[in-house]
C-alpha cells in the first residue's frame, strides 16, 4: 500500500538504527509527544534496539489520558439525565470517573451512544428534537477543525439541542511546562504529524530557539520514526536546536490553513486542566462567547463538579515521562485494563496499554527484522 509498507520495510528500518548508533556519541534523551508514535514505538521494540543511544521518554500526547477526571464526572453526570444523550468517540466509555465509567452508565440504561464524528452527533440532535444532545470534545487540535465545524453548522442550520462538553488541549504549552519543570531531561521532541497537519509547525520554532531543543516533526510508522530518531539525534551532535520535518509527505510548515481559520473563529484559547497534571495556563480551547449556547458546561451548569485524582495512580508521571508505566506499583497489579486506575491503561493510545499489550524488555530484532505486524 502506499506510504504505509515502504514505512515498514525491515531493511531500511535495521539500517536506521545502525546510523543512529553510529551518529551518537552519547545517550540523548528524546520525548515523543503522541500517543499513537508510542504504541509503534514499544510494538517494533525500539526502545530496546535504540539502548545505550537514546532515551525515548514518553509524553502526554494521548488526549483521552489527560483529560481531567472531573470532565469525566461531568460526562457522566450528563450521561444519567433522561433528557440529554451523550454522543462520544469510542474510546471515552472506559475512561474512569470517579465511581464508573461511561460504558457502566450505559449498561444501566443511560443513552451513550458511539459515534466517529461530530457531525453524527449533530444528526443525532436534528433527528431527536426532543432530546439534548451533546457531544464530549476530547482531543488536540487534530479533532478541533471537525468540532468546530460540528458548532458551525448547529448555528448555521438553527438546531438548538446541541452542544459540546469540551475538553481540548493543544500541544505546545505542554512542551513548554515539561522543559519548565525541574526535573525534565528532555533534550529533544518528536512532534505528533497528525497536529501538525492542521496546525503546521511554526508555533514549535520559539520553543526549540528559546529551550535549545530540536523539534522534529515526525509520522507513525517504524520508518518514520527512526528518520525523526535520526534527525533530532543528528541535530544534538552538531549542537543545533531547529524544528525540521521528517514528514513531510503531509505536513507543511503552516499547515491547513481552512481549518485552522475555522478552529479560531469558533474557538478561543484558554487554561485547561489535564489529568495526572494539574492546569496549564492557555494550553486549552474553549468556545468563543459567540458560541456559548453551544458549551454544555454552561447550558447544564456543569462548572461545580470538581474531582480528586486518585493518589494511588501515577498517570501524571507517566504522562510527564517521569517514570515509565512498569514503575507504577499500581501497574499489571490493581491497575490493568479491566480494573483501570486510570485512562493511559484503557486508551488506544495510552503508554500504560502499551506496555500491557505489547510487554516491556521482551523485544529485540526480531520484532524489526521480521517486519511490522
Amino acid at each position: 500500500m502506499k506510504y504505509l509498507d515502504e514505512y515498514r520495510d525491515p531493511a531500511i528500518a535495521r539500517g536506521l538504527v545502525e546510523r543512529i548508533r553510529t551518529v551518537a556519541t552519547r545517550s540523548w534523551a528524546l520525548m515523543e509527544v503522541c500517543g499513537g508514535q508510542t504504541h509503534t514505538l514499544v510494538r517494533q521494540g525500539i526502545p530496546e534496539l535504540l539502548a545505550g543511544s537514546v532515551e525515548l521518554i514518553h509524553g502526554p500526547g494521548c488526549p483521552v489520558c489527560v483529560t481531567p477526571l472531573e470532565q469525566i464526572d461531568r460526562a457522566l453526570s450528563l450521561a444519567s439525565r433522561p433528557d440529554v444523550i451523550l454522543a462520544s468517540f469510542g474510546d471515552m466509555l472506559r475512561v474512569p470517573g470517579s465511581a464508573c465509567d461511561l460504558q457502566a452508565i450505559r449498561a444501566r440504561g443511560g443513552n451513550v451512544r458511539v459515534v466517529y464524528s461530530p457531525l453524527d452527533a449533530l444528526e443525532l440532535a436534528k433527528n431527536n428534537p426532543d432530546r439534548q444532545v451533546v457531544f464530549f470534545a476530547v482531543g488536540f487540535e487534530t479533532t478541533a477543525p471537525a468540532n468546530a465545524m460540528s458548532v458551525w453548522e448547529a448555528h448555521r442550520r438553527g438546531i438548538p439541542n446541541f452542544s459540546l462538553l469540551v475538553s481540548h488541549v493543544t500541544v505546545p504549552p505542554a512542551m513548554e511546562a515539561i522543559l519548565s519543570a525541574p526535573e525534565s531531561r528532555v533534550q529533544g521532541f518528536l512532534a505528533a504529524g497528525h497536529v501538525c497537519t492542521v496546525m503546521g509547525y511554526t508555533e514549535y520554532e520559539p520553543i526549540a530557539s528559546k529551550w535549545r531543543v530540536p523539534i522534529v516533526v515526525t509520522g507513525f510508522e517504524p520508518i518514520d520514526l527512526l528518520e525523526g530518531i535520526l534527525m533530532c539525534v543528528t541535530q544534538l551532535e552538531e549542537g543545533r536546536y531547529e524544528v525540521e520535518n521528517q514528514y513531510a509527505r503531509i505536513v507543511t510548515r503552516s499547515g491547513t490553513v481552512p481549518a485552522r481559520t475555522l478552529v479560531e473563529q469558533v474557538f478561543e484559547v484558554g487554561d485547561r486542566k489535564w489529568r495526572g497534571i494539574g492546569t496549564i495556563p492557555m494550553s486549552g480551547l474553549r468556545l468563543r462567547p459567540e458560541f456559548a449556547d453551544y458549551d454544555a458546561e454552561i447550558r447544564f451548569g456543569l462548572s461545580d463538579i470538581v474531582a480528586e485524582e486518585p493518589k494511588a495512580c501515577r498517570a501524571g508521571d507517566v504522562l510527564t515521562g517521569q517514570i515509565k508505566p512498569t514503575a507504577c506499583p499500581m501497574f499489571g497489579t490493581v491497575c490493568t485494563p479491566t480494573t483501570p486506575l486510570g485512562a493511559p491503561m484503557v486508551s488506544g493510545e495510552g503508554a500504560c496499554a502499551a506496555y500491557w499489550q505489547y510487554g516491556h524488555g521482551r523485544l529485540d530484532d526480531t520484532s524489526l527484522t521480521a517486519g511490522a505486524q
